[in-house]
Parts: C-alpha cells; structure tokens; sequence
C-alpha cells in the first residue's frame, strides 16, 4: 500500500527542522509569533518518529510474519548510506573533531545512548541512532502482537506514552534538569527510550488506518489540524519534544492519507512527491552542507549578508538532497537489497 500524499509531509518536516537549526538572526526570527514556530521546529523529529511506526505497519501488514534478517538487510540499505555520506561530508570543514571513540559510536549508532556524546559529529544522526531501535525491536513486535492481533500492546503504549510524558514535563521543571548543552539535555531530549512511544504509537494509528482506509475528502479537518499544531507551537508552552503532540500527529497522518480531496491531489503531484522521497537527504545531510555552503561563501563573498545566505543555502540543499538520493540512496539500497547471504 503505497500512500503518496503523505511522502510530501516528510519534506515540510526536514525543512521546518533545517530552518531552525539555521541562524537565529534569520528574518523568520523576526517575525512575532511565527518565530515560536520554528524555535520549537524540533518536534519535527517527532513526527518523523511516529511517521516511521505508521509507515511500518502499513508497508508491513498483509505479512504473517517478518524474517529478520530480510527486514533488517532492507531497513540498513534504506538508512546507512546516507548516514555514512552525513558524517563524510562533516568531516570535510570539522575533520578535527573525528576521534576513533566519536567515529565508532556514530557508525554503530549508539550516540544517543550515552548522554554527553548524543551531539558528535554529524549531530542530526542522533535521531538515527533512535531509529536503529525502532528498526531493531519492530520485527518482535509485529510477530508477537501486531500480526496475532494481540490487544495488550494497546494498553502497554497508553502505559509508555503517559509515563514518558510526565516523567519529561517533571524532569524538565526539576533541579536534575541543568539546561541546554549538558548531559542531562541530552538525556531528555535523545534517549532513545524517552522516544519509544511515538514509534509504538505510530504503530498503532498505522494498524487503525489499515482496518479503516475507505477514502474521503478530509481537506478541511486537515487544514484545521495543521492550524492546531501551529497555535499549539505559538501559544502553548508545553514540552512537546518526547511525543505529547502524537495527538495531534496522529490524527493528522491519519486524515491526510485517508483523504481523497484537493490536499491529496496537490501532495501526490510527481515533483512533491519526489521532494518528501528526497526528505531523508535533506535531514541527515542539512548540517555538513550548510557548513560547506558557509565556508565556500565567507571566501568568496564574505559580505553577504544572512538572509541572502540563507536562500543561497536552501537552493544548493535541495538540489544536492536531490542529487544524493537519487545517484547514492536509490542505487546503493537497491544494491544491498539485492546481497544474499548463503
């Protein structure tokens, strides 16, 4: 089952993700209200978190049960590559900061477990690491539960989601909590089990919508859940980072890929849909471009200001997002998919 109108969604992520990472003297810091949007933009990872659980189970449910080794040679074609590609193009402005120690944890993946190094290298493959996870426990899941219909999992994520929320509101509040760049930031914001809820509950909206995907225009709710999220974003200061906005999200996926209306029709245009395709480059690749893009700029034009600098960096990461999907993550998956192990 292939969902095309939501593929594009991934795209409008990775870019509200690569905006707030850019500098905050940006115009869209500027601007009052709107500048809340993208300084809490990281809940974008959020939603590519619950989008996984989500596209698991749809990609996955007409099977009875998951060979490992199959899914798990397909799950590392899909993501290493390009993880790989992150970190050699860091290295090409921050090759100082490559150690034996930081270059095994990030090729194993295991940054995020370890509070303090969660940030090395190429620091947007924490979320990878959290994704290894994913990938490593849903085969179990899908084998043990999802595919035998067993309920309990329903009420084990309820359990997990609740707890995690308000352990992570009480943390962020307590004397435990020393603030951004320290390892107990790290700790709230990248451990991988502070996640695990919003990939069991995509998990769940995934099994939900495959029971009840008769189509239908839902262009309206969809708009007004977007609005949602963005009032949500600007008014409400509620710690939104480790799966309290799931629901929203969940509703969100849900509507857009059941809904048959204009939104759909415009998502599933072939160019949007190849953007959202191209979305995974755009995310583990946005760091080390702009730092190329900003070096080869300040020798050149080292006037320029930061807005010119910023479109400037927007055109070449799409373009090479486009680029590097298409001659590096489509080739090199096909090619390992295709490995055989006798």
């Amino acid at each position: 089952m292939k969902i095309s109108q939501i593929t594009f969604t991934r795209f409008l992520a990775a870019m509200a993700i690569v905006i707030s990472h850019f500098n905050k003297d940006l115009f869209l810091y500027k601007i009052d209200y709107i500048s809340n949007i993208f300084l809490k933009a990281n809940v974008g990872v959020s939603y590519f978190f619950i989008l996984s659980g989500f596209i698991m189970i749809v990609a996955y449910h007409k099977k009875e049960k998951i060979e490992f080794f199959d899914y798990y040679k397909n799950r590392f074609a899909r993501i290493y590559p390009l993880y790989v590609l992150g970190l050699l193009l860091y290295l090409v402005t921050r090759y100082s900061n490559l150690s034996a120690y930081k270059g095994i944890l990030y090729l194993l993946g295991l940054q995020s477990w370890i509070p303090g190094e969660a940030m090395i290298l190429n620091f947007p493959g924490w979320s990878i690491s959290v994704e290894f996870l994913f990938y490593l426990i849903f085969p179990v899941l899908y084998n043990h539960f999802y595919s035998k219909g067993n309920k309990s999992v329903w009420v084990i994520t309820v359990i997990i989601w609740v707890i995690t929320q308000v352990f992570s509101n009480l943390y962020v509040g307590s004397s435990y909590y020393m603030g951004p760049h320290t390892e107990s930031h790290e700790f709230l914001y990248y451990f991988p089990l502070m996640h695990i809820n919003e990939f069991l509950a995509g998990n769940l909206a995934g099994i939900f919508f495959v029971k009840h995907c008769s189509p239908k225009n839902y262009d309206v709710p969809v708009v007004l859940l977007f609005i949602l999220i963005l009032l949500s974003l600007i008014f409400v200061p509620l710690f939104y980072h480790n799966g309290l906005m799931a629901v929203l999200f969940i509703p969100l996926i849900i509507l857009i890929s059941r809904n048959n209306g204009a939104l759909t029709h415009l998502f599933s245009l072939k160019p949007l849909e190849y953007l959202g395709e191209a979305s995974y480059a755009v995310y583990i690749t946005h760091i080390p471009v702009l730092y190329i893009v900003r070096e080869v700029l300040k020798w050149r034009w080292p006037s320029l200001d930061i807005d010119c600098i910023f479109w400037i960096y927007m055109g070449i990461l799409i373009l090479t997002s486009v680029l590097f999907y298409q001659y590096i993550e489509k080739p090199m998956r096909n090619y390992l998919k295709k490995i055989k192990v006798v």
